[in-house]
């Protein structure tokens, strides 16, 4: 049921930014420039959150997530898409996981109200646990395993990085602010160990089917995370 309404939600942003995608095309935007652009966005969302103005900061990377969808539309759609834009688009996806999450440690350790030493060490947590989440499908396709498994991927972290604070901003004296980062913290560890629980299952039975035959291949060699630009393969 969550997963069919999930699926509606992201058909749906996706009718809703097409024009986007479509004047973009036309005026021959580069889908590289627009990854650049959505990430500055998402550094200066990070900045927000650390000034304290959660509620600005929500709406703020609600209204901007756009760019982290539309280039990979741009990239189809004007047959741009390219081995270096898929690369390029995840390199810079994990700035913006890492700009704002550290806007919020930031916001906690800094504000005279909220202050936590706790929740500084659980958004820390929250970063590696989503570098973690990436990191762990692109060493699986360095193995030939397609390990796009898990319960939190890339499209639903920044939905709860922006739209519960966009709503509610630091409502329940802050609250609904702490739950949200504790949910991204455990639930990207939790998808970290369901890629690595995958992996062991995929790679010991090709151990079995070729005794002494796995082939490793270069990471250099692989596109990590990602087809060319393609927002629905996003870690």
């Amino acid at each position: 049921m969550l997963n069919a309404i999930w699926l509606w939600i992201q058909r749906s942003y996706l009718r809703l930014i097409d024009p986007v995608a479509d004047w973009l095309v036309a005026k021959g935007v580069s889908p590289n420039a627009i990854t650049l652009f959505g990430t500055g966005c998402s550094v200066v969302g990070g900045v927000i959150y650390a000034t304290g103005h959660i509620t600005t900061a929500g709406l703020w990377l609600g209204i901007t997530a756009l760019f982290d969808v539309v280039d990979g539309m741009v990239a189809r759609r004007a047959g741009k898409s390219t081995t270096f834009g898929a690369f390029f688009d995840s390199t810079l996806d994990r700035v913006a996981d890492g700009a704002v999450m550290g806007g919020l440690a930031v916001f906690y350790a800094s504000s005279p109200r909220h202050h936590s030493v706790t929740m500084v060490v659980v958004c820390v947590m929250a970063i590696l646990g989503a570098f973690l989440t990436s990191y762990t499908r692109a060493r699986a396709e360095a193995l030939g395993v397609d390990a796009k498994v898990g319960m939190l991927q890339r499209p639903e972290r920044v939905t709860l990085l922006a739209a519960p604070q966009g709503l509610f901003g630091l409502a329940l004296d802050g609250w609904v602010l702490l739950a949200i980062v504790w949910l991204l913290a455990v639930t990207s560890w939790v998808t970290v160990w369901q890629r690595i629980s995958y992996v062991a299952k995929v790679t010991a039975a090709m151990d079995q089917a070729e005794p002494g035959a796995v082939a490793l291949k270069p990471m250099d060699t692989t596109v990590a995370e990602v087809t060319a630009h393609d927002p629905g393969a996003r870690a």
